[in-house]
């Protein structure tokens, strides 16, 4: 791996840790085992550092999403909880680090984060509005919200909290299989 993005691993280790005022040069070259400097090297300000860490989240969470084809409701139910799993699991750190970001970093700075989530959220709709047409579809964020808010509990309060029945229920409550659909 690249001394650049060894750089950029730590440095999502050091947000996800410690939050993003942890985040300086010194303190990735030590994280990632590199020498004084490196980081530096790579990304001459704290402002380019920071914005190479929001881009470099972004790549990796759009390689391991694996986002399949899906047919059916019980696949997007699935689908959706295993990203949940994943970002509260293995990703834990990552997920921190991402919503650190999202709350500190400045517009310009974030926007590879914001339109990783709106790439996101349009395959969602797209998704609900195949399984259930429009009416699925405009219920878009319902799904995305409940994904957010079970992701949230298992990273700060219950890690091992169960997400499935809940996803399960969003998503059949947004294709109309539920007649108290929001």
């Amino acid at each position: 791996m690249s001394t650049r993005l060894r750089a950029l691993d730590a440095a999502i280790d050091v947000v996800g840790s410690d939050g993003v005022r942890a985040l300086t040069h010194a303190r990735v070259d030590a994280a990632a085992g590199l020498p004084r400097g490196s980081t530096s090297n790579h990304f001459r300000t704290r402002a380019a550092l920071v914005a190479g860490v929001i881009t470099r989240i972004a790549e990796q969470e759009r390689a391991d999403a694996g986002i399949p084809e899906i047919r059916t409701a019980a696949e997007l139910a699935a689908a959706l909880t295993s990203m949940v799993e994943l970002q509260s699991g293995a990703y834990a750190t990552r997920t921190r680090a991402r919503y650190a970001l999202f709350l500190e970093a400045d517009p310009d700075a974030a926007a590879p984060l914001h339109a990783q989530r709106r790439g996101f959220e349009s395959w969602i709709g797209a998704t609900l509005f195949a399984l259930g047409g429009q009416a699925a579809e405009q219920r878009t964020r319902f799904v995305m919200a409940t994904c957010d808010g079970l992701l949230l509990h298992r990273l700060t309060v219950d890690p091992a909290a169960s997400v499935a029945d809940a996803i399960v229920l969003a998503v059949a409550s947004a294709v109309g299989d539920n007649p108290g659909a929001p």
